[in-house]
């Protein structure tokens, strides 16, 4: 709670800012394509648990993508993120306050649990392994996780730590892991975005300028 009041992020994550607008693009175009690559597509009557949901923008997109807002629900552990989330999700979608280390759900409950930068916002390695587990017990067999965090640090912020593919191998023993590195550097996306939009994909297309892991582990 402490370190997201020390925040101010204004309009950055704002999508009249071309380069959160930017990323966003990238983004999405990247989770389809691993979704779909996954055969997890079409998304209908396909259940699915995010752990540390926010403001609901991944909720909001999947109900885009086409999943059906009875079959999502997030949780967080922050009420006002909850209450914002509520603000905007489609009315079908379920909200809950809750931990990630003690998920509110039956056991093998979920087509496809997702997680995004919930992490890498957590230093104490013991809670990770602890939000693993819970992951992995309200996945289905055979059913995925969808990764996406950061895989390097930021100097700027130590509130966040990275993790890296041996550490995401180590919290889901067992899984089938692929990661592909996303995400233009955000320095050089709020520097080009507006400016020199086209360099700015060049960039992005270069593995060592892209700052986070998109995955799927595939449980057993």
């Amino acid at each position: 709670r402490e370190a997201y009041a020390r925040r101010a992020p204004g309009d950055r994550y704002a999508f009249s800012n071309p380069s959160h607008l930017f990323t966003m693009q990238e983004r999405e175009a990247a989770v389809l394509a691993l979704l779909a690559r996954e055969r997890l597509l079409p998304l209908r009557q396909r259940s699915v648990l995010e752990i540390g949901c926010g403001g609901g923008q991944w909720l909001l997109d999947f109900v885009r993508w086409g999943a059906d807002p009875e079959c999502l629900h997030g949780i967080d552990l922050l009420p006002e993120r909850i209450a914002q989330a509520r603000r905007v999700c489609a009315p079908g979608v379920t909200l809950s306050r809750a931990a990630g280390s003690a998920v509110p759900y039956a056991d093998a409950r979920f087509d496809l649990v997702l997680q995004a930068t919930v992490f890498s916002s957590i230093l104490d390695p013991a809670v990770r392994r602890s939000i693993a587990a819970e992951m992995l017990r309200v996945l289905r067999p055979g059913g995925a996780v969808l990764w996406y965090d950061l895989r390097v640090n930021n100097p700027r912020n130590p509130d966040v730590r990275r993790v890296g593919r041996e550490e995401i191998a180590a919290l889901f023993p067992g899984c089938r892991l692929r990661l592909r590195r996303v995400t233009l550097a955000p320095p050089l996306a709020r520097l080009l975005a507006a400016r020199a939009g086209a360099l700015a994909r060049v960039l992005a297309a270069v593995p060592a300028l892209r700052t986070h892991h998109l995955g799927v582990l595939r449980k057993p």
